[in-house]
């Protein structure tokens, strides 16, 4: 895997919704889920269409402007912050890491995306996964992943996951 760039916190709106297959209408895209910025900062690059720039809520743009160029396989992580503007509570901030991959070839299927999970989880200590499938409007199918937490004696959520459409 190769680690992707990482220090961008402020995305124009299309990247982080419109490549993704938001909807205008996406509850996601609401002034009371998303920082929107007034104005941006000076050194910004990206496109000022589609309602400008934001906080970055969620790892796939940094992943998804790179499988913009001509395809090849590829494998892509990262750990980066994202900010969602969300009522605070034991669960969740307004700025927390998410953990990002991608792998890009042809002919993978579920099964794969699967599996690197499995491999991914058992070598951070996570061995008891379960997944759920779940609704991404960038991926199709998508999953949840579930780990059973000996201290709760529950199946918490640990991951969100999905194929990529083209």
């Amino acid at each position: 895997f190769t680690e992707m760039p990482t220090d961008n916190f402020v995305e124009s709106s299309f990247w982080n919704f419109d490549a993704l297959f938001q909807p205008q209408q996406h509850p996601a895209r609401d002034q009371h889920d998303t920082f929107f910025l007034l104005e941006s900062p000076e050194r910004f690059e990206g496109d000022q269409s589609s309602s400008g720039a934001v906080w970055k809520c969620h790892q796939p743009p940094t992943n998804v402007s790179p499988l913009q160029e001509k395809f090849t396989p590829v494998k892509y992580f990262s750990i980066d912050r994202v900010f969602r503007n969300e009522s605070l509570d034991a669960t969740h901030l307004a700025e927390f890491h998410q953990v990002e991959g991608v792998v890009a070839d042809r002919g993978l299927t579920l099964g794969h995306l699967m599996g690197t999970l499995r491999q991914f989880f058992t070598k951070l200590g996570i061995s008891q996964l379960r997944f759920k499938p779940a609704y991404n409007p960038y991926t199709e199918p998508s999953m949840e992943v579930f780990s059973y937490h000996e201290g709760l004696k529950k199946w918490v959520e640990v991951g969100n996951s999905g194929v990529f459409r083209p």
